[in-house]
């Protein structure tokens, strides 16, 4: 399977690696038909897991190759780099003003974004879509990457997708939960849940075709992407960890999921 896999052309692999990954916030939003509702130590924990993944991802998938290939080409590495991730901050930060969007554990009134009157369901889910369009983005990508000369191999982009698919499975449970607790049925929650992973494949296609197209930016479109999860990490997944005061547990998610993250980079690359 994985021959057949490796035979396709980068944005079909693109495709399918984040079809994989919106497959597993679905797997994580069907937590609703076991269970209605998600300790918040629990989910403390699995936000801080989702956090580590993601911060780990950004250095050792994104920037570490960015500034490696500049340097390969007799460059300096860290320029690149330190402009993608920059404007990768700077662009979700503009989503994150505009998009409205609600927090976990947050009371509806603390509501970002332009104002508006949609109900609190479609604000988590947007608040998750959020999240979910720079790791979309990310392997996108690492997979455009992975077909250009001298770029990280494709090892480093399947890693980069398990990665992806570990931490979506909290997160999918973490919208479907909550609004199943709300009174929602359990087939709408799940429906809502699902449906902020289905922004990843839109996202994966954008980044694979992006650098395919304009292989010179690929050390950019890396630094990039690792900004704009950053930029998720800070803003919201660690601070919506420590909302249930259980910050030893959110903090050891953090480690955990960093660890792991690490470990199949470095082992599949």
């Amino acid at each position: 399977m994985f021959e057949a896999f490796r035979d396709l052309d980068p944005v079909a692999q693109a495709l399918v690696a984040t079809c994989g990954t919106w497959a597993a916030t679905a797997a994580g939003a069907g937590a609703v038909f076991l269970f209605r509702e998600i300790r918040r130590r629990v989910l403390d924990g699995m936000l801080g897991f989702a956090a580590g993944v993601m911060i780990a991802a950004s250095v050792w998938s994104l920037l570490i190759p960015a500034i490696e290939m500049v340097e390969a080409a007799g460059g300096r590495g860290w320029m690149p780099a330190a402009l993608g991730l920059l404007a990768g901050a700077a662009f979700l930060a503009a989503i994150d003003k505009v998009l409205p969007h609600l927090h976990l554990g947050f009371p509806p009134e603390s509501a970002e974004g332009v104002k508006t009157r949609w109900q609190r369901s479609v604000l988590l889910v947007l608040a998750i879509t959020m999240h979910n369009f720079p790791e979309g983005l990310a392997v996108g990508v690492a997979f455009g990457a992975a077909a250009a000369s001298g770029g990280p191999g494709l090892g480093a982009a399947v890693a980069l997708t398990i990665g992806m698919a570990l931490q979506n499975v909290p997160e999918g449970a973490a919208v479907s939960v909550p609004l199943r607790r709300e009174g929602m049925s359990r087939s709408r929650a799940f429906f809502y849940g699902q449906a902020s992973g289905a922004v990843e494949p839109v996202a994966g296609l954008l980044g694979a075709l992006a650098v395919l197209s304009m292989q010179a930016i690929l050390p950019f479109a890396l630094a990039f992407a690792a900004g704009a999860m950053l930029f998720v990490v800070v803003e919201e997944l660690i601070p919506e960890s420590q909302v249930g005061n259980h910050t030893d547990i959110a903090t050891a998610g953090t480690m955990i999921g960093f660890a792991v993250m690490m470990v199949l980079d470095v082992a599949l690359s």
